[in-house]
């Protein structure tokens, strides 16, 4: 499966179980509730991701931990939250770029809407060091 169906099957699943549960929650109750749904759906699901840290020339386990890792390839941050920060933004770029991988999803269910709540995330460089640390990024609402 290509990224991009990956992900759609993601922002479907997640609208899904924002559907049933509604806003007000926590985060722990759409997780759960999310990868019961990406599983029926036959996709593979990972949770509590570990992601390392490399600094100079080591791997550090940081304690970092990334949410959801969908069929090998779209990292999800989820969020029960009133407010989007930009800081949340940033946190799901940093695990791309610790992680290599190109594509996110930070998703938002304390929202009316669903749709108002998911933001894709593109890594433009998929490896972390400190001349991407600044690197532009695409950051787009769905």
């Amino acid at each position: 499966m290509e990224v991009n169906q990956v992900s759609g099957a993601v922002v479907d699943a997640a609208m899904k179980v924002h559907s049933a549960l509604g806003p007000g929650l926590l985060e722990s109750a759409y997780q759960i509730c999310l990868i019961r749904e990406l599983k029926r759906r036959g996709l593979a699901v990972e949770s509590q991701v570990p992601t390392a840290v490399r600094y100079e020339g080591e791997i550090l386990d940081a304690g970092y931990r990334a949410d959801l890792l969908v069929e090998d390839c779209v990292l999800v941050e989820l969020k029960s939250v009133e407010t989007v920060l930009p800081i949340h933004k940033a946190q799901l770029l940093s695990y791309l770029r610790l992680s290599g991988r190109q594509v996110g999803l930070l998703i938002n269910f304390n929202v009316e809407h669903l749709k108002d709540g998911i933001k894709r995330v593109i890594n433009s460089r998929p490896k972390f060091s400190a001349a991407t640390a600044s690197s532009a990024v695409l950051v787009s609402a769905l």
